[in-house]
Parts: C-alpha cells; structure tokens; sequence
C-alpha cells in the first residue's frame, strides 16, 4: 500500500524532527486521544482501556511521553509507564499485561533530533495502515468526538518498574534450554540507546564475557558513532579483544547486525540464511516460506529456492513482513538492514533475542560466525540515498522509468533494480544489484542523477 493522503504515519508509525511538525506535544496529546477513542469503540465493557507506553533515550522522549499520557488519561483510558525499553520488548509488555494497545516513542536508527512514535495492538503486532488511518482522520476532523472525560473518570498513570526483568526474563527463555553462552566472548553494542540495560544483563546471565559499546546514554548521543549503521568501532573491538562476534543493535534494538571474529560484517540476509538452514533441518520451519522485503540479495533468494522453500518479497517494513508471515502461517522473515522475526517467540523484529538464534546455532554446531556466515556469497550491491524534496511515484516520471527499462535490460536477468522513498525520510533510496561491480555502481549513479534531476532539492 502506498501513503499517500497520509500526513502523519509512514511506512514505521509517526516520525519527525523533535518540537517541529508533525513530532510536537500538541500533536501528541491529540494523537493519544484519537487512540482511546478507537480502543473505546472497540471495547464490551466498561472497563477501562490500558495503554503501555515506553520509549528510547533521546532526550525529547519526556515531552512526548508526557504528552501521551496526558491525552489518553484525559479520554478515561490508563497509562503504564515503562520507561526506556527496546521496541519489542514494549510488544512484549503489552501482551503480557493484557493492554489495549502499546506505544514506542522513538526514531529507531535515526539522529537524537528526531523522534517517533509506534503503536501496537493488544497482541503486540504494529498497527495496519487502515487503523493508522483511521486515527489519523480522528485528529484532522474528530474534535468533537475527542472531548475530555468527565473529572470522576480522567485515567491514571502506572510507573511498571519491573518492566525490564520481566523482558529479560522472556529473552533469556528463548534460548534453547539445555544451551548456556560460557565460553563466548561477546562485543555488544548498544548505540545509546533502549537496550543499554536489558541486553547486556540478557547474555551475561546467560553465562557469556560481555564487552559493551553505547551503554551511556546521555540524551544526545544515541545511534552516533555506533550501533547497527555505525559498525567500525565494534569491529574494531572484536579484533582488539579477540572475541568470537560482535552484536550491534540500532537506538530501539529491533535490529542487529553482526561482526565475525574476523572482523567481517555479517547482515540479515546472511542471518536469515544461516536460521532457515537450521529451522528446515530441525523441521521447525513453517509455511514452507521465508518472507522478505524487496531490498534482500538475489544470493538469498536463490538459496532459500533452492532448499524447495518459498521465497517472498513484501515492501520495505518489518510490519509488512509480519503481516505477510501471518498470512502465510510462516514464522521466520527479516530484512537486510537486521530485522528479523521469529514469529514462534514475538511479533516484531528483535535484535537481541535474534542475536540468542543466532548463538543457539553457533553453540549446536560448534562453528564460528565465520564459518556459518558461508552459506551463502552475497551478489555486489549498491545502495544509495538521494535527498529529494518532493516524491513522486515511479510511474509519474517517464524518464526515470525509461532509465530503469534501459538499464534492467544491461543486468541480462542476472540483476535487480529497486527505486522506492523512504516512508521516515525526504530521501529516494535506489537499490542496484547484480554480478558486475563496475556496471551496478555505474547504473545506480546515472539512476541517482535523474532522481537528483527531477526530484531534487536544487532541481
């Protein structure tokens, strides 16, 4: 489905620079109104809906968090607060404190200077676009359906303050039983960010040696210089120390990306590969299907076919992944950028309890990363960002649609071109793949300078 007529929600809930539109107090505090509003339709009785909220360590989290609560509390509804949490683990929560619904103010991988929000439902799945949009219509044009309740049933605020043993705790079971980590050593990273609590309690009670990067969060400094995006100086740890791999989470520690003891990156498509080989061995695979979104590598797709398992492609976003993995009944999907789901433990992408998986299987097999990380030789890969500042579909510029024809057919069939705008940013990212280096960095260039051309902020 594509955004357009949505003013707020994108492709990963609600993002923005801090105190500017649409990321403002006001539009927070509407925003948890519209959402009771919606719960209190919902509900059977007259009981009170129950709204988790939890966040990220920018420093902007206060104000919305405030803001939130004030909303939601003032339609009748009550607020848990459980303060920094990674964003499956507020999944988590809300299921298991049977909430209505959950929220997560963050901005996952980007700057300090933004912010976000994400609401799931009350089984821990994000929301899909017709419920985003639906709220999104209560705040532009349902004044008078969000009126204040009366004082005897304003709502209350809940601080949950075992909120984080209780994620510790379900992590730490999704690893196998008969299984302990002694003997690893691990360089974890953090980025500042939501798990800088909860992830290194997590391995060491398992019994691994932790090394922490990005574990001082001071409010400005999450997702820089580290994490997922920013790898150089875990691998810089991982050679420093020899340790057997490096973990780096993203600032909402929904994602992870890997380093080998050799100092190789390994990304989610090799993670993905390296856990369906295992789940299809096991026979613990469902669906006969493994869901992807339309970045992953041709190498992967080639492999998991090859295995007489499914390989299907969604829209970028993990909660398309999800959605598609539900209907297929399937229980493994990811995405490159690190998001993988294990649908038989949670409903969301999860960095550490993916980073469990993935020891579960170094521990079984007694291989390294390393040597696990061969399943499969990633075909050359350009990725490129273009700020733009309008966006347009793809099919509203001839002469981009041109270039693509012209160039697919310069691939031979042995290549993939993908164009899409980002659903968080004013960036067109342009994705080209194939078996020659210096052809797709040379397509991705000219594809890049029309962008530039058409879209462009100078243009």
């Amino acid at each position: 489905m594509n955004n357009r007529g949505r003013r707020l929600f994108g492709t990963d809930g609600i993002r923005g620079l801090a105190n500017h539109d649409p990321m403002t107090p006001e539009m927070s505090l509407k925003l948890g109104k519209a959402l009771t509003y919606t719960l209190r339709q919902g509900k059977n009785s007259t009981k009170k809906p129950t709204i988790v909220i939890g966040k990220d360590t920018r420093l902007s989290g206060y104000i919305f968090e405030q803001a939130l609560s004030s909303g939601i509390a003032s339609m009748g509804a009550d607020v848990f607060l459980v303060g920094p949490l990674p964003t499956p683990a507020i999944a988590f929560i809300t299921v298991s404190m049977r909430a209505d619904a959950g929220i997560v103010i963050s901005a996952s991988h980007n700057p300090y200077e933004d912010n976000g929000i994400k609401i799931f439902d009350r089984y821990g799945y994000k929301l899909p676009d017709e419920k985003e949009m639906e709220i999104e219509n209560l705040i532009w044009n349902g004044d008078e359906k969000l009126m204040n309740s009366p004082p005897e049933e304003i709502g209350k605020a809940f601080r949950i303050d075992d909120a984080p043993g209780r994620y510790v705790v379900f992590a730490k079971n999704s690893f196998p039983n008969d299984l302990t980590l002694e003997g690893i050593k691990i360089v974890l990273d953090c980025a500042n960010g939501a798990a800088y609590k909860v992830a290194p309690l997590i391995f060491q009670e398992l019994g691994a040696e932790v090394i922490t990067i990005g574990v001082n969060p001071n409010g400005k400094n999450i997702n820089t210089d580290c994490g997922s995006l920013n790898p150089a100086l875990l691998r810089e740890k991982v050679l420093e120390t020899g340790a057997d791999l490096g973990i780096a989470l993203d600032g909402d520690a929904d994602r992870v990306i890997f380093c080998d003891e050799k100092g190789e990156l390994v990304d989610g498509d090799k993670i993905i590969a390296i856990c369906a080989r295992e789940m299809i061995e096991k026979g613990t695979l469902k669906g006969n299907a493994v869901i992807t979104t339309l970045m992953s590598n041709m190498a992967l797709e080639i492999y998991i076919k090859n295995q007489g398992v499914e390989f299907v492609r969604t829209q970028v976003g993990d909660r398309y992944v999800v959605e598609e993995m539900r209907a297929r009944k399937a229980n493994l999907g990811g995405e490159q950028s690190g998001h993988i789901i294990f649908l038989d433990h949670t409903t969301t992408g999860d960095g550490t309890l993916a980073a469990l998986q993935v020891l579960g299987i170094m521990k079984t097999k007694e291989k390294s990363l390393s040597e696990l990380a061969t399943i499969i030789d990633l075909y050359p890969q350009v990725l490129l960002n273009v700020r733009v500042d309008k966006k347009k579909e793809i099919s509203d510029i001839p002469e981009l649609e041109k270039q693509i024809k012209i160039n697919e057919s310069r691939l031979n069939g042995k290549g993939r071109i993908n164009i899409r705008h980002s659903g968080t940013e004013p960036i067109s990212r342009i994705m080209v793949e194939g078996e020659d280096d210096a052809l797709i960095k040379e397509i991705a260039s000219e594809l890049a300078h029309t962008i530039e051309k058409e879209l462009g902020v100078n243009n």
